[in-house]
């Protein structure tokens, strides 16, 4: 009954069964929706214009993602089908992000490409966009302040009818906690320290301040050169606290000066013309019927789920591929929800049935690989098991060479014999992070490789976007714990090493929480 539920939530109309989806692919999205295709178009055009518009003011120059590499969006109905997805998630939640490496996904309600002002779910995912252009970006831990306070800063956008986007414009989102909740100072921002065990009311007004702060520094003509020196100096290894009293002098004058600032009657914006954005082209498919029945299960799959939901999940895929058994991709799916409820050998004929069908199913691979791996974990002949479920990633390598699970499933194959990783598999994880910076497992795992190695320069530099990842939770925590450890010169030469404790990706959860949404006022 919940699994019904679910998928009446996920389509867009109660005419479902009958819908039309749609997949607009460009060049740092997949977007499927059940919407016309000038919705979508459109849709995908301000995601890509977004991309360009914060690249070109971070100046990012990154190299364009392989396509499995890009963010998948999926539109569902509404806000609260995007809770369900989330686990119920609290009634503020309009949107969410989850990254990983080859799978990056964000859940949005139906879209309104037209609105001159942005609803609460496109801000949403602009904010989170933000967060993966950065970490994508740099591997340096920027403070909290200024992470949430930039996300802020660009997903106050707005999309203009002749091609302009409009960046920095004021937080309307914001305007409540700003103005009504109990402030949170810049000493609060610039010292995490002092922002330990505030009341909850306090915590709400966090992002506010973030954003204003940012905002200031960006704009204000009396701290012109500040952020910069601010920042420059954090990278030199000053501690938050020494390099704010260093740029920005006494911290209760600038609190002054923001609140000043947030009085002015008009603020400034930045203004990015059609000429500055060149994103490019968006291309329109339209899914076939059994890609549109299978929708709300492969949504479910990516976006996770425990033993008891895979339980309930499998049987409606079971039922949609006997409707449809020569659709490559809903045998794909097939494959992906027999291997999460445990049925190896039933994804693998799944897997081999959707390749036989259409050879480029990327997620055929996957599955594939990740079924012979889970038997090669239990086989007697462990060497050549995890040698035939290197194949199915071989595979998927010659296909697509920039994918990240090929060269992590590579080096996994070593660790999870318990023998020494080649030289070859080291570069393929340390190659793997660089595609996917932004999954923190991967990172997680290089780390602990690198101290085995006894590169500790280059573990430290890995752990410390993970320690001081703004999202909070267990994850950071344990990262942090090393870091500190590695600080004080305390190696972690156990008997074999970091790699001792080295889990594979899915077992490691970095704890990650989604932002707190803007509120509706």
């Amino acid at each position: 009954m919940k699994l019904f539920l679910l998928a009446a939530l996920l389509w867009a109309t109660p005419a479902a069964l009958s819908a039309k989806w749609l997949e607009a692919s460009s060049s740092h999205f997949i977007v499927y929706a059940d919407e016309s295709p000038v919705e979508i178009q459109q849709f995908s055009e301000q995601l890509e214009r977004f991309h360009e518009g914060v690249a070109f003011l971070l100046d990012i120059s990154q190299a364009k993602p392989s396509p499995s590499n890009r963010v998948t969006v999926f539109v569902v109905r509404n806000e609260a089908a995007v809770r369900k997805l989330a686990g119920d998630g609290p009634r503020y939640l309009y949107a969410f992000y989850q990254p990983g490496a080859g799978s990056s996904i964000a859940i949005v309600p139906a879209i309104d490409a037209h609105g001159g002002t942005l609803d609460f779910s496109m801000v949403a995912l602009l904010h989170e966009y933000t967060h993966h252009i950065q970490i994508s970006a740099s591997d340096f831990a920027w403070p909290r302040w200024f992470v949430e306070g930039s996300a802020e800063f660009f997903a106050s956008a707005k999309f203009q009818r002749d091609g302009t986007l409009m960046l920095g414009l004021p937080a309307q989102h914001r305007a409540a906690e700003l103005y009504l909740a109990p402030d949170v100072t810049a000493t609060n921002l610039l010292d995490p320290s002092s922002y330990h065990n505030v009341d909850g009311k306090r915590q709400d007004a966090y992002y506010g301040r973030a954003w204003l702060l940012y905002h200031y520094l960006t704009f204000g003509p009396t701290r012109r050169g500040q952020l910069a020196a601010y920042l420059g100096l954090l990278r030199q290894g000053k501690s938050l606290s020494d390099a704010a009293k260093s740029v920005f002098g006494d911290l209760d004058k600038l609190d002054h000066d923001m609140d000043k600032y947030l009085g002015k009657r008009m603020l400034t914006a930045i203004r990015l013309g059609p000429e500055r954005l060149k994103p490019g082209p968006v291309t329109i498919r339209e899914l076939s019927p059994g890609e549109a029945a299978i929708m709300p299960i492969r949504i479910r799959s990516r976006r996770g789920v425990d033993a008891a939901q895979a339980a309930e999940l499998l049987p409606e895929a079971q039922t949609v591929a006997t409707r449809f058994p020569k659709d490559a991709a809903v045998q794909a799916a097939l494959a992906e929800a027999s291997f999460d409820a445990g049925h190896d050998d039933e994804a693998i004929i799944a897997a081999d049935a959707a390749l036989a069908l259409d050879p480029s199913q990327v997620n055929a691979y996957i599955q594939k690989g990740f079924a012979l791996f889970d038997k090669a974990g239990k086989a007697d002949n462990k060497a050549e098991a995890f040698r035939n479920a290197r194949q199915p990633f071989i595979a998927l390598n010659k296909i697509e060479n920039d994918h990240p699970l090929p060269l992590l499933y590579f080096y996994l194959s070593f660790i999870k014999q318990g023998i020494e990783p080649s030289a070859n598999a080291r570069s393929a994880l340390q190659r793997a992070s660089e595609l996917a910076p932004f999954d923190q497992e991967v990172r997680f795992l290089l780390a602990q490789q690198d101290i085995h190695d006894k590169k500790f320069a280059e573990a430290i530099r890995n752990l410390e976007p993970l320690a001081y990842d703004p999202h909070g939770g267990s994850g950071p925590d344990a990262a942090r714990r090393m870091l500190e450890a590695l600080k004080a010169g305390d190696h972690l030469d156990g008997p074999g090493g970091a790699l001792v404790i080295a889990p594979p990706p899915g077992e490691l959860s970095p704890g990650q929480k989604d932002d707190p949404a803007p509120k509706k006022n």
